[in-house]
């Protein structure tokens, strides 16, 4: 099911290796911010739909750190990093790692901006070490995730 109203932009910067993610949400940056920080609506939302989520840790808080493991009929697939700065409603800068890749850690920055009408626009930017391991998310299928993931977002938000 889904409740999706709004579409998902995903794009590489042509200079950085940076992958660059826009998506508007129907629901003010308060409540936008809160879904990203509230470990039980994490888990509601975060990754595709066929995945569950285990979380280990998490402590969304300016200094803090997660660990996530996502489990489908395949196996797990374990992430983790560290909360740079979280600044309630605005900002959300952090770290990412995905165990398959433990050489690659990727610099997330996550921008929410209020917009008219009590929605938001979300614009979260993945800064990582190289060409080649940007290349390689993106020819992951990260694209399925992400989609759902905010379509997941989009329900927790229209239930309230």
């Amino acid at each position: 099911m889904s409740t999706t109203t709004r579409e998902t932009s995903i794009e590489s910067v042509r200079d950085l290796p940076m992958v660059r993610i826009t998506r508007e949400f129907d629901a003010p940056p308060e409540r936008v911010f809160d879904a990203h920080v509230d470990v039980e609506k994490v888990r509601r939302w975060l990754g595709p739909r066929n995945l569950t989520m285990t979380v280990q840790r998490w402590d969304a808080e300016t200094g803090g750190g997660y660990r996530y493991t996502h489990t489908d009929a395949d196996g797990e697939y374990r992430f983790y990093g560290s909360f740079h700065e979280v600044r309630p409603s605005e900002r959300i800068v952090q770290t990412f790692t995905f165990e398959g890749f433990p050489d690659g850690v990727c610099l997330e920055t996550l921008t929410l901006t209020a917009l008219d009408g009590g929605r938001t626009r979300l614009v979260g930017t993945s800064l990582f070490e190289s060409f080649e391991a940007r290349d390689a998310m993106l020819a992951s299928g990260m694209e399925v995730g992400v989609n759902e993931g905010y379509e997941q977002l989009d329900e927790l938000l229209t239930a309230g």
